[in-house]
């Protein structure tokens, strides 16, 4: 459920006067914040922060584009160092789908408009099973 919008954006007290007090002064430090739920608001753009992920502190510069999302969503916790070696050398042998695969949906191929092929063996066991 979405936060009312008659009670506005949620911003930490403090980081807003973190954020005040570096207007004041003037210098671009980085404002170490454990907030990740705090809104970010047009008086953010420009400055930077540094957002824990729960293990470090990822630095972030704010833009314009970034109004309007949380501090947390531009810091992820969960590292991917991607697939298994496994998985990769699965896909480069032969994990790579057919062509019958790649084809339409609706149409057919070759190989499945053929009809099964019998061998001769096979009709004799069948002759032999009646």
């Amino acid at each position: 459920m979405t936060r009312g919008i008659w009670k506005g954006p949620f911003v930490h007290p403090s980081l807003l006067k973190k954020v005040d007090k570096l207007k004041d002064k003037g210098k671009s430090q980085p404002i170490k914040t454990w907030s990740r739920n705090s809104t970010i608001i047009p008086e953010f753009v420009g400055h930077s922060f540094l957002i824990h992920n729960g293990r470090s502190f990822i630095p972030i510069t704010i833009s314009e584009e970034m109004v309007g999302h949380k501090l947390g969503e531009f810091s992820p916790t969960r590292k991917f160092s991607g697939h298994t070696p496994a998985d990769k050398k699965a896909a480069a042998e032969g994990g790579a789908p057919s062509s019958a695969a790649k084809s339409a949906p609706g149409a057919s191929s070759p190989a499945s408009t053929k009809a099964p092929a019998t061998t001769p063996a096979s009709k004799g066991k069948d002759d032999a099973k009646k």
